[in-house]
């Protein structure tokens, strides 16, 4: 191949390259009408041994419960354990977020990093992939998202879809599973144990299916009542009842 000619599909590679990179954020943000959100509502569609996907429709799906239907126990306990300034961010957490990108460079195993608003943008709208290219589509929509929604339209949204165990998704199925009770009546010990499932539902659904918190849940439920003391959602004298407390459904050791 002549020099010339070459040269010309050399600036052709990287003038393509330039514009890929450029024109990909605008596809990320322009993929997904996150503004649906404000009046529709994700419906769960099972995918067998697979995450399931999700469709918005204007009905409301059997297990939704509006953000004010729920405890304030079971509503700060998952806030203050997955994303503590929440109503403060405006969508992601730029250190947590470093942190990860840091990770990646290093060869280290992807953290997670994500705020309640991309755990819910990663949820409804994107794939469980750990690649650098979903995290950045992720943080795009998640700051699309917040520029549309109410903090707590994105909350109820979160609340309503995340998953709590096999198959258990939405805090008003996870509330009649674990506890037989509607959501509103959530004390803090049950809340706790809700947040405590957050990061690996199936993982931790151990506890449950033995009737016995793992020690290491325990210690995460202590830890989340610990942070809804520190919150003010428990004052003290509360603080220490329900770390006494035991779960409807948990053996005695003696």
């Amino acid at each position: 191949m002549k020099p010339a000619r070459l040269r010309t599909l050399s600036y052709f590679t990287l003038y393509s390259g330039i514009l890929l990179v450029l024109l990909t954020p605008l596809y990320m943000y322009f993929s997904d009408d996150v503004a649906k959100l404000k009046v529709n509502y994700p419906h769960i569609v099972p995918v067998e041994n697979e995450q399931p996907d999700f469709v918005i429709k204007p009905t409301k799906p059997k297990h939704w419960v509006p953000l004010k239907g729920i405890s304030s126990f079971a509503k700060w306990a998952i806030v203050l354990s997955e994303d503590w300034s929440f109503y403060q961010h405006e969508g992601i957490d730029v250190a947590q977020i470093k942190a990860a990108f840091n990770d990646i460079l290093e060869g280290e195993r992807f953290r997670g990093a994500s705020t309640i608003t991309q755990q819910m943008v990663k949820n409804i709208y994107l794939t469980g992939d750990r690649s650098i290219w979903r995290k950045i589509h992720e943080i795009i929509l998640a700051q699309k998202v917040e520029r549309v929604l109410t903090k707590d339209r994105i909350l109820e949204v979160y609340l309503n879809s995340i998953e709590f165990g096999p198959e258990i998704y939405g805090i008003k199925n996870a509330s009649y599973h674990y506890f037989r009770k509607h959501p509103s009546a959530i004390n803090p010990k049950e809340a706790a144990f809700l947040a405590m499932l957050l990061p690996s539902p199936k993982r931790y659904y151990v506890s449950y299916k033995n009737k016995a918190l793992t020690p290491f849940a325990r210690q995460r439920v202590n830890a989340i009542l610990g942070k809804m003391r520190m919150g003010k959602v428990l004052s003290e004298d509360q603080y220490k009842i329900q770390k006494q407390n035991r779960l409807t459904w948990e053996r005695h050791s003696d």
